[in-house]
């Protein structure tokens, strides 16, 4: 085996750890916690599905796919940090740049430097590509918690306004989808999966 290889198997041996770092969202039928690596397929299918309703046209689709296969494998060091956790927040970017560190250097560095460049690309939310990857990012929970009637929203007294707040740089990726995601939210109000205010 060359050394190039026994990189990438070990790479790819270390990112089956992916799968044993679990969510606060739940999966729509079993209502077990979901995990890292079915969070980032789930992404991956829905930026190939959703991409019509973007904004600005030539985003490069196969450029947001790796973000999203990518994007979560620093929490294999760092952890899941529930994005309603206002301490947890405190301290992410800091733990999360040093699993960066860690882990892409296990590649060859071409590929080292190609998805670090990937992943903080996404991290920043500049590009198209990564403002429509970190967009579905904040959809696809959406679309869990409202078809399991606000499981997580319910277990952590979740309001609509922290919803709303979370949920908003849709908005930069896609008018449509943010539309989509307002009404979703406020269906989930009705139905009472979601607070309409804090809990006092």
């Amino acid at each position: 085996m060359t050394d190039r290889l026994s990189q990438q198997i070990e790479f790819l041996t270390m990112a089956d750890k992916l799968k044993d770092i679990f969510r606060q969202t739940v999966l729509t039928q079993t209502h077990r916690q979901e995990n890292d690596a079915e969070h980032s397929w789930h992404l991956a299918l829905m930026s190939l599905i959703l991409v019509e309703h973007l904004d600005e046209n030539g985003v490069d689709l196969l450029k947001v796919i790796k973000m999203l296969l990518i994007h979560d494998l620093v929490e294999i060091y760092a952890g899941d940090t529930f994005c309603y956790d206002t301490e947890g927040v405190k301290d992410q970017a800091r733990k999360e740049n040093g699993a960066a560190d860690e882990i892409f250097p296990l590649l060859p560095s071409d590929q080292a430097k190609e998805l670090r460049g990937l992943w903080d690309e996404f991290v920043e939310m500049i590009t198209p590509e990564a403002r429509y990857a970190a967009a579905l990012d904040r959809l696809q929970p959406l679309l869990l918690n409202y078809n399991t009637e606000g499981h997580a929203w319910k277990k952590h007294h979740i309001s609509k306004a922290q919803v709303v707040e979370r949920n908003k740089h849709i908005e930069k990726a896609s008018k449509r989808l943010w539309v989509f995601a307002r009404n979703l939210i406020d269906s989930s109000v009705a139905k009472g999966y979601l607070a309409d205010s804090p809990r006092k």
